[in-house]
């Protein structure tokens, strides 16, 4: 498309598998991009941070921005997002969540380099406001009553329209945290083949780092409670996608899901127009009940693409969305585990012959249970624990052979330690967790913010 791509007005569907297909890359342009969201509290009481404040996460992002080399981006008078020269961004989530969404990096170690160092600034900016960072899948301690929500338009319309379609939206939207990985393509096939192994292997993900096991102060039944919340946040946007496994798949047949993806707003000139509800087909037609007789842009487009939530979301890349947030290293694991398995093609061929002839119910049963029993979930006689020792071989092999070193010679097959250490003791960072609140820390989750804080 010429000039202004983000601003080119959309008069055809296939405008839009254009743009999906567009992210097909050669093996060697393919980069990684992580993601990782943490909550923030006060030292002293322990509570999520509001907006507003001396303490609060407005200051934290003014802290960011003048100490470091983040541009303060502005919406109606506050900062809500930070951005760099390298393509990173540092985001608001609505319940206060701070989030890195890192660069296009060519391998882990680069990775790991960017999680340290936003770390270590986001420590020296909080410690003097008597603040801190907690890497989980979910809120430990406070109800959704307790959290606070955000100055951003965007999530107004969200928590207006979540309660309409499921019961717990609104704590998806404020109560959780997630690390991701983003990875690229090199064709429609290549897509095709990679969108179905890691959506059927997300439950592995989801066990191996399974880190929220605790609801307002208690057991929650759960190892990952965040995985859990998505099984009634909105059944129009999320979940395992079972036509992904079915003949046709590929670029047009995720957009035609996504035209059917309710919308939740237009963003023009500087202001949200809430859209909730209404229809990306009527917006290519022109008859968009918000915006009577315009069409869409691809920014447009762009944007409702951010809106759906499954297992493995597709944009120009494939996100992988199944892990807990945890503690840094789990922050570098979670790219060297997919990234050893989808960009080396004979690990990816043995990672779909795993999962090639499960069911429909048996995938969206496993995925439940990887939420409840973590690595102690079956399939077909099976263990989580079990596959999880054979992908992360295949994931070891994949790294092993893209021979991507450091300066000290090691490749990225040491950033796998975590998970390898997870599969051998068959303990979760949430079984450990649970095992700790039931004796050191006498039944309080108090213990674990200072204990786990980054």
């Amino acid at each position: 498309m010429a000039g202004n791509a983000s601003s080119t007005v959309v008069e055809h569907h296939h405008e839009l598998v254009d743009y999906l297909a567009s992210g097909c890359k050669p093996p060697e342009n393919w980069r990684l991009g992580t993601e990782h969201e943490k909550f923030g509290f006060t030292l002293d009481d322990l509570r999520p941070l509001p907006y507003e404040g001396p303490s609060g996460i407005g200051a934290v992002l003014g802290g960011l921005a003048s100490e470091f080399s983040w541009r303060p981006q502005i919406e109606d008078g506050n900062i809500i997002a930070l951005t760099d020269d390298t393509g990173a961004s540092i985001t608001l989530e609505p319940g206060g969540q701070l989030e890195l969404s890192g660069a296009l990096l060519e391998d882990i170690h680069q990775t790991c380099r960017e999680v340290n160092t936003h770390l270590e600034q986001v420590k020296a900016v909080s410690g003097p406001l008597g603040v801190a960072f907690l890497g989980m899948g979910f809120q430990p301690k406070w109800k959704r009553e307790d959290m606070n929500w955000m100055p951003k338009a965007r999530y107004r319309i969200m928590r207006d329209y979540m309660p309409r379609v499921g019961t717990m939206g609104l704590d998806m939207m404020s109560r959780t945290c997630t690390v991701q990985v983003n990875l690229d393509f090199s064709s429609e096939t290549d897509m095709v083949r990679k969108f179905r192994t890691s959506l059927a292997l997300q439950p592995v993900a989801t066990a191996l780092f399974a880190n929220s096991p605790f609801l307002e102060g208690l057991s929650s039944g759960f190892v990952s409670y965040r995985s859990h919340v998505w099984e009634d946040t909105d059944p129009d946007r999320t979940g395992m996608l079972p036509w992904v496994f079915e003949d046709g798949m590929g670029f047009e047949r995720y957009v035609d899901y996504m035209l059917d993806v309710p919308m939740y707003f237009v963003y023009r000139d500087g202001r949200y127009v809430d859209a909730s509800g209404q229809s990306f087909r009527d917006f290519l037609d022109g008859r968009l009940p918000a915006l009577p007789g315009e069409k869409p842009t691809i920014k447009d487009w762009e944007d409702h693409l951010t809106t759906a939530f499954p297992e493995v979301r597709l944009k120009r890349f494939l996100e992988m969305r199944g892990a807990d947030g945890g503690p840094w290293r789990r922050l570098c694991a979670l790219p060297a585990f997919w990234a050893g398995l989808l960009y080396h093609p004979p690990s990816l061929d043995a990672a779909w012959d795993l999962a090639a002839t499960w069911s429909l119910e048996e995938r969206l049963q496993l995925r439940r249970d990887a939420a409840r029993l973590g690595l102690r979930a079956i399939i077909r006689g099976r263990s989580l624990q079990e596959l999880a020792l054979e992908l992360l071989e295949m994931a070891h092999e994949g790294l092993s052979a893209r021979n991507r070193l450091d300066a000290a010679g090691d490749n990225e097959t040491g950033f796998l330690a975590p998970l390898q250490e997870t599969v051998e003791s068959g303990q979760t960072p949430a079984d450990r967790k649970l095992r700790l609140f039931e004796t050191e820390w006498g039944g309080s989750v108090d213990p674990l913010f200072r204990q786990f804080a980054y």
